[in-house]
């Protein structure tokens, strides 16, 4: 892909909690529509990157220079990322296990009119979504009636709902089995396809044969 094709920067990425640094001179370049992991051991740093860049540890909090989409990054909350079509999906999903997964899908973004929420808009549109992640469950599922594989396609359903530009997962394969791990990197595949980037967390090293178009390496913070 050519240079214009570069969706994210980050240069010179430094995070300190007090006296530790946690990350320092990070750089990062992820172009659209690409498959990006980055590796590392468990206290590497990877997660803090992923906080850094989704506005969980805000603009301020860290030094260097965050570029998306063409503009500088300045972000204080999730919110402000997702607003520019970034969405972060942690290794602790942050689905409520009494809802139905459509309810899940628009949590906080209900299909509504006049106040009112639509439920035949509900599940009609949080069916497309699960199509798109191949998931054939009935959206009116609760999500603690699934497993994990199928709880983390939930979650990507969720963001796809966003108009998500560029995809966080934290150790997305982490705990899934064999099949379910398989799937997942297909839907990665497939959304990738479609155009949207995908930035990924892992520390097992087959998922990055599997599909990973580049990798970025992080040892001690760098």
């Amino acid at each position: 892909m050519s240079s214009n094709d570069t969706i994210l920067t980050m240069e010179n990425i430094t995070k300190t909690f007090g006296p530790v640094k946690a990350l320092t001179d990070v750089n990062l370049s992820v172009d659209r529509g690409e498959i990006h992991a980055i590796c590392g051991e468990n206290g590497a740093g990877k997660s803090t990157l992923m906080n850094v860049l989704s506005g969980v540890y805000p603009y301020g909090s860290y030094s260097g220079k965050i570029t998306f989409d063409g503009k500088e990054c300045k972000y204080h909350t999730i919110n402000d990322s997702e607003a520019d079509g970034i969405v972060i999906i942690h290794q602790e999903l942050a689905l409520s296990p009494f809802l139905s997964i459509a309810e899940n899908i628009f949590i906080g973004n209900e299909q509504a009119k006049g106040g009112v929420i639509d439920w035949d808009k509900t599940r009609a549109e949080a069916k497309k979504l699960l199509d798109r992640v191949g998931l054939p469950e009935d959206p009116d599922t609760k999500v603690m009636d699934i497993g994990v594989g199928k709880q983390q396609l939930v979650e990507i359903a969720k963001a796809l709902s966003k108009d998500v530009k560029l995809l966080i997962l934290d150790e997305p394969t982490s705990g899934l089995d064999p099949v379910s791990r398989e799937e997942l990197l297909e839907v990665f595949e497939y959304l990738a396809s479609k155009g949207i980037s995908i930035l990924f967390s892992t520390h097992i090293t087959s998922d990055l044969d599997k599909c990973a178009d580049q990798i970025t390496y992080i040892k001690d913070g760098q």
